[in-house]
Formats: C-alpha cells, structure tokens, sequence
C-alpha cells in the first residue's frame, strides 16, 4: 500500500499494490501496521456498501458531530465515482477547502476521511459500489450534512447531479 496525503491534512489517497500471476490480483486493502506508521489511528467498527445505480448520483456532504465523529476509508468497488472531502475543522489551516479523489474500482484506490471533514461523492458510472470502513457506529442524532454546491466550498463538481436525495439537496449552507 502507498498512503499519499492530500492538500488537507489527515485526508489521505490510499493505492493498492496489486500482487498479480496467473491465477489473478491479490489486494491488500487495508493494514493497521501501515495506518500506524503513518500516523492514523483508524479501526474499523462497521463496514458499510453503497451501491448507486445510475451515473451522477450524488450523496453528502457528510459528517457526524461530538461526541459521534467519525473517520472513513472509502473504496469504490465497481465503477468509478469522484470523492469528494472538505476540511470543516476551524482550527485547521485548510478550513473550508476540500479535496476530490477519482476512485475507480480497476485501480483499488481508496480516500481516508479524518473527524472533522464532510464527505461526498458523485458517480461518474452507472452501478457504481462504494465500501465505507468506519470506525465509529451511526447515531443518528449526530449526523449532518452541508449542501454539495454551496459557495463557500467551491467545489468543482464535474457535472451536475442526475440523482440526489431530498435530505442532500436541502442541507443548509455552510455558515
């Protein structure tokens, strides 16, 4: 695995090493050794699967608030999606900026989402799958969102969506 950090600190691009022979690939996915050495203390608690029909659909911006945060190992295992992080942290240098991650499920590329960042995706396929490694449980009293377009991100969504839940279309604006 190769954990290569991204321009908002503790987001960080996780690519696989395929061992491959004539039997087929090998992946390596995820390794407690290799998150410790680089400095992230990740445990998966729950793993999720969103499957996603129809190309550009999108879903978020996500998070959970105190005392429910939580942090996320995203892999698209079919199709492809842009993965989208924004940094929502005050105190963070990057506050207010985010970062996007193609992930595409023949490269076995993965975005690790710290605490403190909103998380989306738009499909860039039809029947795209994405896997959630999260390590803490869903309390729904905790969960939020902000709107996907909202001004103060930016964010350069390659495409409108197609597809997007009421709850996603009407989160607030990030004030």
């Amino acid at each position: 695995m190769i954990l290569r950090p991204t321009a908002i600190a503790g987001v960080v691009e996780v690519r696989a090493e395929p061992a491959e022979d004539a039997r087929g690939r090998f992946v390596r996915t995820w390794c407690a050794g290799e998150f410790a050495a680089a400095g992230l203390d990740f445990r998966p608690y729950q793993i999720s699967l969103s499957e996603n029909p129809r190309r550009h659909t999108l879903r978020g911006l996500h998070y959970q608030d105190p005392p429910a945060v939580e942090r996320k190992l995203i892999r698209c295992l079919r199709g492809a999606v842009l993965d989208v992080a924004v940094d929502l942290r005050r105190d963070s240098p990057t506050w207010r900026r985010w970062v996007a991650v193609e992930l595409d499920a023949a490269r076995h590329n993965a975005l690790f989402i710290p605490q403190g960042c909103a998380h989306g995706f738009l499909t860039l396929t039809g029947d795209a799958w994405l896997e959630y490694l999260i390590d803490a449980p869903y309390v729904p009293g905790t969960a939020r969102g902000v709107r996907w377009d909202d001004p103060a991100f930016g964010i350069a969504w390659p495409a409108a969506p197609a597809v997007i839940s009421d709850r996603d279309r009407d989160w607030p604006r990030y004030a």
